[in-house]
């Protein structure tokens, strides 16, 4: 692609930054934009009920006619999961490798989007040309199948994104991630490295794949009277194939439990990325048929999700799969931060119905240490810096290790989600901001709940919901029937009928003083009621609950 002079790239991260997961970044030249990744986030604590949260993207609509496609690096949630929610408005091609594909495919069909969306694989070396951008797919290692890091070729300059990468020598199904290609692209210039943050503050490297594979086989080797559970990600392909040959090296079934597990395992087969022989894997039903040194359970749940598989068999909720003494279960993952407390009270639970628990070394992370970031760097040796992909932490500790290998601090972009960067052979700046934000799906609903309704489930789920019930005379305003007062979550009712009595004599004492005054506004009726009934629990109870007067006209 010719490169033109003074010409500028604006680079638009709409979600990804200062958090794990839900990254999405725009590049926009002139009137081409191209989409990196389209990812969601689980909901934070204090969502209540909600089931997911997606990117914001306004910048995208306002800007439909620009956009030629989105392009994705890999088949994690975290860069595929809001592509079903986003695509609905912003009708453009999707591009990626083929594992990555066939897992968009899988969502697609779920939201019975197969015909509207178009779906493009694109092998490692291969280019596609979006508008005024050329992209290049380039091999990487990840902890899923098919991850790619892209070159970004626009006439302001190529942009290197590494996508979530690691430097695996000898990963345990096909190739290593092509340095030598990263060091051609570096060799002819690159304007910006945006390179995955996540490991930014480990140092060395991180262990190759394959290492699990002996640690599996050490776990196996010791616990060969005991039937085998084994929780990690889905989406870990190369994991799931290291569990299923020490399965057979060890003549025992595999059984697979967790939908997502089921699905991302159905894909990978299909597609000659899982290879077992025929037998090795069987139905849930089918393992009273064996004895349990003769099974091993693949299963979601390794972060103490508290619907997933292993949580519920932990719980004894599971329908087909009980604890029983003597099960040797084993945590394939690290807790992501925060969900540390729902992964201990799996493993205690686990502990009490006789389970050994094995979490030690049965885990190696997808992402890059400082040395593979550093080789990275000296690699394709960008102008400027763009740290991408982890918390705030993250970002700084990647700008103090490419300060270390000799860039100046203004050459290194710290960026929050929404700023506009504009990068030229001259300079890099953050010249504005694009709208950004987070939208919550809950069930059917995508973007129907906001910050007041949380603060109203949050209210409701600490303190607790009054309903009064009144019903007044048409004609004369009078007072017919009630006050009655329903309470959930507050007091128990039982224990507290003096309370409860005395809360309606407030009510009465209420309304009594409405009709006095001659007010006859609904409105201004429920306010006085709501006023006066807060102030009596208050100064009673010390406690807050959300008081609902409801108001019902008869006539007599």
């Amino acid at each position: 692609m010719k490169k033109e002079a003074n010409a500028t790239l604006k680079i638009v991260p709409l979600g990804g930054l200062e958090q794990i997961g839900m990254n999405i970044t725009a590049f926009c030249y002139e009137d081409s934009i191209i989409v990196v990744d389209c990812g969601l986030k689980f909901p934070d604590d204090d969502m209540l009920g909600v089931d997911l949260v997606i990117p914001d993207v306004t910048f995208l609509k306002d800007n439909i006619d620009k956009v030629k496609g989105f392009v994705i690096t890999h088949g994690h949630e975290d860069h595929i999961g809001a592509i079903p929610y986003i695509l609905k408005d912003i009708k453009v091609p999707v591009y990626g490798t083929k594992l990555t594909i066939a897992l968009i495919e899988s969502k697609l069909k779920e939201h019975n989007m197969m015909k509207e969306v178009k779906r493009k694989v694109v092998k490692y070396g291969q280019s596609i040309s979006l508008g005024d951008f050329r992209v290049e797919f380039i091999r990487t290692n990840h902890s899923i199948a098919d991850a790619a890091a892209l070159a970004i070729y626009s006439p302001a300059g190529t942009v290197v994104h590494t996508g979530d990468f690691k430097v695996d020598y000898t990963p345990v199904d096909g190739d290593p991630i092509d340095l030598p290609r990263l060091g051609e692209i570096g060799k002819k210039g690159v304007l910006a490295l945006m390179c995955d943050s996540t490991n930014a503050i480990r140092p060395g490297f991180t262990m190759s794949e394959r290492t699990v594979g002996a640690t599996f086989d050490k776990i196996f080797a010791d616990n060969k009277n005991s039937r085998i559970i084994i929780a990690t990600f889905a989406s870990n392909v190369d994991r799931v194939q290291q569990i299923i040959n020490t399965a057979i090296k060890y003549d025992r079934k595999v059984c697979v439990e967790g939908r997502s597990m089921v699905n991302i395992i159905e894909v990978a087969q299909d597609l000659e990325y899982l290879k077992f022989p025929e037998g090795t894997i069987i139905e849930t039903e089918e393992m009273k048929n064996y004895n349990p040194e003769q099974i091993v359970l693949i299963t979601t749940g390794s972060q103490g999700e508290s619907m997933a598989a292993l949580s519920r068999m932990a719980a004894n909720i599971h329908r087909k799969v009980s604890i029983i003494p003597g099960d040797c279960v084993v945590f394939s993952s690290t807790p992501i931060p925060g969900n540390e407390k729902s992964v201990s009270k799996v493993i205690n639970e686990l502990g009490m119905k006789g389970a050994k628990v094995i979490f030690q070394d049965t885990h190696v992370s997808g992402h890059a240490c400082q040395e593979e970031i550093k080789l990275i760097y000296s690699l394709v040796r960008p102008k400027y810096s763009i740290p991408v992909h982890g918390e705030y932490r993250h970002l700084i500790a990647q700008k103090e290790l490419v300060m270390g290998l000799g860039y100046d601090k203004q050459d290194v972009i710290i960026a929050k989600s929404g700023d506009i960067i504009e990068l030229s052979e001259k300079e890099a700046k953050i010249v504005g901001k694009a709208p950004v934000g987070e939208v919550m799906v809950d069930g059917l609903g995508v973007g129907d709940i906001g910050n007041i309704v949380l603060r109203d489930r949050q209210n409701l789920a600490e303190n607790g919901i009054i309903i009064v019930v009144l019903t007044f005379e048409r004609n004369s305003g009078q007072l017919i029937a009630g006050p009655d007062i329903v309470s959930r979550g507050f007091v128990y009712v039982r224990g507290a009928e003096e309370l409860l009595d005395e809360a309606r004599l407030i009510v009465e004492d209420s309304v009594q003083k409405c009709i006095d005054n001659r007010i006859s506004d609904w409105g201004k009726i429920k306010n006085i009621i709501k006023d006066d009934l807060s102030e009596f629990l208050w100064k009673k109870m010390k406690r807050n609950p959300l008081i609902l007067p409801i108001i019902m006209e008869a006539n007599l």
